[in-house]
């Protein structure tokens, strides 16, 4: 079988779909949903079509490259620029000669707002029979961006022209639907694969959760993430958190400055974790913490908050991450609104000074994670997912 990947090409998230399958013996292809010559380290055993890119660094991978190949980053960078603007159509049509020359058993774009729109562009070019286009809703795509007047009848065109929808929330199902989607919703599960337990166990601290005196605070502040939301939240209760050491990963800028400040205001002391810390290192972030903060306006399922599951820590989420597909508010986790530091400061009172809900919340999300989120589960759903789209063409 022949599929065609659109997709992030420097996405760790593209990354881990990818290794699910790449021992089938299928000829995987992945054509990057944005053109700028990053590969993530994690991809293998893919051919990656790139438009110009840097052939002058080391692959040690089974990955081919496909493309114009220039053995300097910033020439390679500098071409597809002077493309873009002279050019701006120049992927798209890249994509459907692709498509014509490849004739893939399926395409399947990963993402909707570069991937769909990306693929549905191509497929106005393309005369003749399409192939079988499954369309994956990640985070925001559909929950977010369909209420923004440029991106909705965008979105309703790829949904309307697409033959098959996967997404990792029951809410996504619906609101697809909601926006034409009229082919076969695929099972829900989580995007982002599954997690090796045994290496997960091996990861988390020893002793009950509620002894634990880190606390971990996702730190994306942006369009979506309200990490800012999580630091006043905890300023407000800094009196309790003496011999608490606050742990931030994915910090952006502002993110950094304000938790310097919150440290000297408070006497808390707080940790940035560096850019690209290896997702080993993250789970064992979560396995020596007691509770587990992720604020954002919007998400799918929030890989964070299944890792907090996975390595014992409370969970303390936005109620906008569909988290409530997964977590009992107030018994296995805290459901918040994302911008306001009140009812967060609640949340972390809560779980920090009520040992017998962190502890048995520990031990039904781990259950749940033996049953949901194990990556061998997921791997099996995901071959399972191909192998059926590829079964009803014959």
């Amino acid at each position: 079988m022949r599929i065609l990947l659109i997709a992030m090409s420097g996405s760790i998230h593209t990354a881990r779909w990818i290794e699910q399958i790449a021992d089938q013996g299928w000829d995987i292809r992945l054509f990057p949903s944005m053109d700028n010559g990053n590969v993530h380290p994690d991809i293998n055993n893919v051919t990656i079509y790139h438009s110009f890119y840097c052939a002058g660094r080391s692959m040690k991978r089974a990955c081919k490259l496909r493309g114009i190949p220039l053995f300097y980053k910033p020439f390679a960078l500098f071409a597809r620029i002077i493309m873009n603007r002279f050019f701006p159509e120049y992927r798209v049509l890249q994509l459907a000669r692709l498509i014509e020359k490849l004739k893939p058993d399926l395409i399947h774009s990963l993402e909707i707002q570069h991937a769909g729109y990306l693929t549905y562009e191509a497929k106005k070019r393309i005369k003749g029979k399409f192939p079988p286009w499954i369309v994956t809703n990640w985070g925001s795509d559909i929950y977010l961006f369909g209420r923004l007047a440029d991106h909705e009848p965008k979105i309703r065109a790829v949904l309307k022209e697409a033959d098959y929808y996967s997404c990792e929330c029951k809410r996504d199902v619906g609101l697809a639907k909601e926006f034409g989607f009229n082919g076969e919703t695929l099972p829900v599960f989580p995007n982002a694969g599954g997690f090796n337990l045994e290496t997960a166990a091996s990861l988390r601290r020893p002793g009950k959760v509620s002894e634990r005196r880190n606390i971990m605070l996702k730190g994306y502040q942006g369009w979506a993430g309200r990490a800012l939301t999580g630091l006043r939240a905890l300023e407000r209760c800094a009196e309790i958190l003496k011999g608490y050491e606050i742990t931030i990963y994915s910090a952006s800028n502002e993110v950094v400055i304000a938790a310097e400040l919150f440290s000297r205001s408070t006497g808390v002391k707080t940790e940035i974790v560096p850019p690209e810390t290896a997702h080993k290192e993250i789970l064992k972030l979560h396995g020596r913490a007691c509770i587990s903060i992720g604020l954002s306006i919007s998400d799918a399922i929030s890989t964070s908050l299944l890792e907090a599951m996975v390595m014992g820590s409370f969970p303390i989420q936005s109620w906008t991450s569909c988290g409530n597909e997964w977590i009992e508010d107030g018994k296995t986790g805290i459901l918040v609104p994302p911008e306001d530091p009140e009812i967060v400061e609640k949340a972390i009172r809560h779980a920090l000074t009520d040992d017998d809900l962190v502890n048995n919340a520990a031990e039904i999300n781990y259950s749940l994670a033996v049953d949901k989120l194990d990556h061998k589960i997921l791997k099996t759903k995901t071959i399972d997912m191909y192998k059926h789209v590829a079964q009803r063409q014959d």
